[in-house]
């Protein structure tokens, strides 16, 4: 009896950025703001004013609001990827498939600051902790075996979820079943032996 592969999702997350104490509860209290307010909210003035001290005090720990951001993007990437590559971890691929999608909407949606800031706009991939991306994203490769039909697999994913969030589905859709039919349109691509 041939049994199929299982999905080997083990290799360890890259090492997050070294952050002083006072580093990490700057971004802690950022991540706040932007959960409970989204990114909009997210400014040096509200940051120093979550902690009682003055924005200027900020810059002694990060250059700029952006330098924020990019740990808390990967931060986003990180807990991402830890929780597709728990879905998918000893699934046939074709087995994977569903629960690789459930997860990526689950994580979303239950973040949906974290995830707009962590995948909209231009990503400084060279201020990234090295690897990182490629570690996160990989459970899609993992699981589809080819890297164009992950990267279409995930395209789906993104738009599926960023129409979700924004509410521009009709009304009256059942969007757990959209779901489900991407995840079989998925699978039937793996069971073509692509």
């Amino acid at each position: 009896m041939i049994t199929a592969a299982r999905v080997d999702a083990s290799a360890p997350a890259p090492a997050a950025r070294p952050l002083s104490d006072r580093a990490t509860e700057i971004v802690m209290v950022a991540r706040r703001v932007l959960e409970a307010e989204g990114a909009d909210a997210l400014t040096m003035r509200r940051v120093g004013d979550e902690l009682s001290i003055k924005a200027p005090s900020l810059y002694k720990h990060f250059p700029n609001k952006a330098a924020i951001e990019l740990v808390v993007i990967e931060q986003a990437l990180a807990e991402l990827g830890a929780a597709l590559r728990a879905a998918v971890a000893g699934r046939t691929p074709t087995d994977a498939v569903q629960p690789l999608l459930d997860t990526y909407r689950r994580v979303a949606r239950e973040h949906p600051n974290l995830y707009r800031l962590s995948t909209f706009g231009q990503l400084r991939r060279d201020e990234l902790v090295p690897g990182l991306e490629d570690w996160a994203g990989e459970p899609f490769l993992l699981v589809m075996g080819d890297p164009y039909l992950a990267q279409a697999v995930w395209s789906a994913a993104h738009g599926m979820v960023i129409l979700e969030l924004d509410g521009r589905y009709p009304p009256d859709s059942d969007l757990d079943r959209t779901w489900r039919e991407a995840a079989d349109a998925f699978r039937a691509s793996l069971s073509r032996g692509r």
